[in-house]
């Protein structure tokens, strides 16, 4: 599949993401040869097999034999060397149709930055694996590490368009239980739910040992609250709404999204997980580079 193919693969969002490497910052477990470092110790560190050089690569590791007689770089990989496996969980619920003027819905945001990070780690030889939920596990495709992969991640994201309301503790129990241990758990939702029940869900997924990091998808109409005259909320995953002068409210309603916000912070924190926040109104290329340059910093 090339950019483009997709409604979630953008060319200019992979080229400014291209040069970068998304990098787990625990001790992974992965089943070929690639770039991280492997959770088991003293093992045969006989050559496995050449693959061709990346940006990035360590310069040491590159085989200047095979580049006198090919004119090519090419880098050695061991036994001990393994890849990333990174499994991308995007909320399907309900609340993620929400999209405020000409910006994406918070899904689409999603899918898109999904579909991003599936094509960089897949250029880097490393296994992907994606699933959309709401309060089950709705689609998923399992971790693999062929570049045809891109093909079966973005087609689980397209076929699913967000309805019901989100488990999230089911869900992420659930993957927990299900997925080889030490891997790379990204998932990408506006957190609307249970909140100690999230923060028990990243729990078991780092008691699983993954490395686990939070992209939080909120419309920039939930972040500014900029509704002027007599306004119509219609809740999207449960029954009632409220008209009112958004105006007389804007002062509870700040202070409650930034409680909000507090408690998923804490709770990603204490469960060691990375967390960052993405608006729908920013650029999706602007926010991979800012995550991926802080999880390699």
């Amino acid at each position: 599949m090339t950019p483009g193919s997709s409604r979630y693969l953008r060319p200019e969002t992979l080229r400014r993401i291209h040069h970068l490497r998304l990098r787990a910052r625990d001790v992974v477990a992965g089943t070929i040869a690639g770039l991280q470092r492997s959770p088991y110790k003293g093992q045969s560190v006989e050559f496995r097999q050449h693959r061709e050089y990346v940006r990035g690569d360590d310069l040491r590791r590159v085989d200047w034999k095979v580049w006198g007689r090919q004119d090519r770089l090419y880098v050695k990989e061991h036994e001990e060397e393994t890849n990333l496996r990174l499994t991308l969980l995007v909320d399907g619920s309900s609340s993620m149709a929400y999209g405020g003027g000409d910006r994406p819905t918070k899904y689409d945001h999603a899918a898109t930055l999904a579909a991003s990070l599936a094509w960089l780690a897949l250029a880097h030889g490393d296994a992907v694996g994606c699933g959309v939920f709401d309060d089950r596990l709705r689609a998923s495709v399992p971790a693999r590490t062929r570049r045809s992969q891109i093909e079966g991640v973005c087609g689980v994201l397209e076929a699913s368009r967000p309805a019901g309301a989100g488990d999230f503790l089911r869900v992420l129990r659930s993957v927990a239980e299900t997925l080889p241990p030490r891997g790379l758990v990204i998932l990408l939702s506006d957190l609307f739910g249970d909140r100690p029940a999230i923060g028990r869900g990243l729990r078991l997924l780092r008691g699983r040992g993954h490395d686990v990091a939070v992209l939080h998808v909120l419309d920039d109409d939930e972040l500014d609250f900029r509704f002027a005259g007599p306004t119509r909320f219609e809740p999207l995953e449960a029954g009632g709404g409220l008209t009112c002068d958004p105006r007389a409210l804007r002062g509870e309603y700040v202070a409650a999204l930034e409680a909000f916000l507090a408690e998923v912070r804490g709770q990603a924190a204490a469960s060691g997980c990375d967390y960052r926040l993405v608006r729908t109104g920013a650029a999706v290329e602007a926010a991979l580079v800012q995550f991926l340059s802080q999880r390699s910093g």
